[in-house]
């Protein structure tokens, strides 16, 4: 999870490591944002480019995500972590912070943990 949550940090002029989440995901990985009225659902591509292009053209600088909280159940070779979170950057030149929470669902694979999927929420 630290190394998910660490591919979008940006502060310090540090640029982010995005590409880091295929290696953390299966390939059928799946995302989704569930705020607001209508989930939205991303496969691994669809969510990637727009962070990518959001954190390194200068629209969202000092940038990091942090878990505050976790509980994690593992099941032989599957898994769910809970996660509670905060962020903080500066956006379009306006500080700001947040929090919100992160359910994950892992497997194990000949290559160790992989992320299956995630749904998070921002408060």
């Amino acid at each position: 999870m630290g190394v998910f949550l660490g591919a979008f940090t940006n502060t310090g002029g540090s640029r982010p490591d995005l590409d880091v989440i295929r290696e953390v995901f299966i390939p059928q990985g799946t995302i989704i944002a569930s705020i607001g009225g209508e989930p939205v659902v991303y496969d691994l591509d669809t969510f990637i480019e727009p962070r990518r292009k959001l954190l390194t053209d200068g629209t969202l600088t000092e940038f990091s995500e942090w878990e505050v909280a976790e509980r994690t159940e593992i099941f032989t070779s599957i898994a769910h972590r809970s996660s509670e979170y905060r962020k903080s950057g500066i956006l379009d030149g306006e500080h700001f912070e947040g929090t919100g929470r992160k359910t994950t669902q892992f497997v194990r694979t000949p290559a160790g943990w992989r992320m299956s999927s995630m749904v998070w929420e921002d408060e």
